[in-house]
């Protein structure tokens, strides 16, 4: 097949720098243009300077419509604001990072509908979509800790969430808790039972919930409930969430639901050992691990927030709605050591 012509807007932030990795290496994609106004007519590789002897691209303040996929690698509120005044073409596919299509109110621009792209969620509708509208972070690794459960109506009891981010989540914007010298040796608690992340969680989660109960909610029963305390880690990549709830489940019960549920999801797996994040950074994987003390289910997830946390499952979708090899492109080494 002809290859894929991608474009990028918001190049050269995090999230822009770890695109460009992935699709200068991706066989089946050939990047059109790099869009970043601050940088136009640099080279790639003076501001992601681990790309040089990797591409000669240049940055340009230009927006050709000569492509099959815009990436949109811009801040939140940024992605709307874009399309507002960027008309793009119709028959152009978007996959946007920012949080402005997520939830299902928030869904529709114009003429464009956009799906929520968690493929273990939402994988046949990802491989029909125009659009996607690719999940945050911590929502990723959080989702991926409980979807098992509510694909089966089980999570009956509050759900208690602590989860730490490393300094890459924040972005590459400065404030006074990315730097180093704060940073560094040092953990903060943030947003507390407040994250912008609890709504897309919950919309996935409700809507797996009363599928599987098979009736709308009634008025009297309340959607699952979410204590989620994120922290700032001392770290640059990657996240870890810990999650607990009561159950009725036995260990062996919970792992079976588990494994069945990701046994066709070639990034998401079911570890019978304890995780850590050394497994997943760098990669477009995801580990889950279960435990059952007393009568609470524990739940270790773990991800890279940069790849599959943001760009990496953003090339993830493109791969399915191309029709691609899922991991095309995303076989990646964990920087192990």
């Amino acid at each position: 097949m002809n290859k894929i012509k991608a474009g990028i807007i918001g190049g050269a932030g995090y999230t822009g720098g770890e695109m460009l990795r992935i699709l200068v290496n991706h066989p089946n994609v050939e990047i059109t243009f790099v869009n970043s106004t601050s940088n136009a007519g640099n080279l790639i590789s003076d501001v992601h300077t681990d790309l040089i002897g990797d591409t000669d691209l240049k940055f340009t303040s230009d927006i050709p419509q000569d492509i099959d996929v815009l990436f949109l690698c811009v801040g939140h509120g940024d992605a709307k604001k874009f399309l507002a005044v960027n008309p793009i073409n119709e028959n152009i596919k978007i996959i946007d990072l920012s949080q402005d299509f997520r939830l299902s109110q928030n869904s529709q621009l114009s003429t464009r509908d956009f799906i929520y792209g968690l493929p273990e969620l939402n994988r046949d509708a990802i491989k029909n979509a125009k659009n996607i509208a690719n999940p945050g972070c911590f929502a990723t690794c959080i989702q991926l800790g409980l979807l098992p459960l509510a694909a089966k109506g089980l999570i009956k009891n509050e759900v208690h969430i602590n989860a730490t981010t490393g300094s890459t989540g924040a972005g590459q914007s400065l404030s006074t808790t990315s730097h180093f010298s704060w940073r560094n040796n040092n953990l903060s608690i943030y947003k507390a039972f407040d994250h912008q992340h609890l709504n897309e969680i919950g919309e996935s989660l409700n809507r797996l919930q009363d599928s599987a109960l098979a009736a709308p909610p009634p008025s009297g029963r309340a959607g699952v409930g979410i204590n989620f305390i994120p922290q700032r880690g001392a770290f640059t990549r990657g996240i870890l969430a810990s999650i607990y709830l009561e159950s009725d489940l036995t260990l062996e019960e919970a792992q079976a639901i588990y494994e069945d549920y990701y046994s066709a999801h070639p990034f998401t797996h079911v570890s019978r050992k304890n995780i850590d994040l050394k497994q997943v950074v760098n990669t477009n994987k995801a580990l889950v691990h279960i435990e059952k003390h007393g009568n609470k289910l524990f739940i270790i997830s773990a991800i890279d927030n940069l790849l599959k946390g943001a760009s990496g499952q953003a090339v993830q979708n493109m791969n399915l709605m191309y029709g691609l090899e899922e991991n095309s492109g995303l076989k990646l080494k964990a920087a192990y050591f």
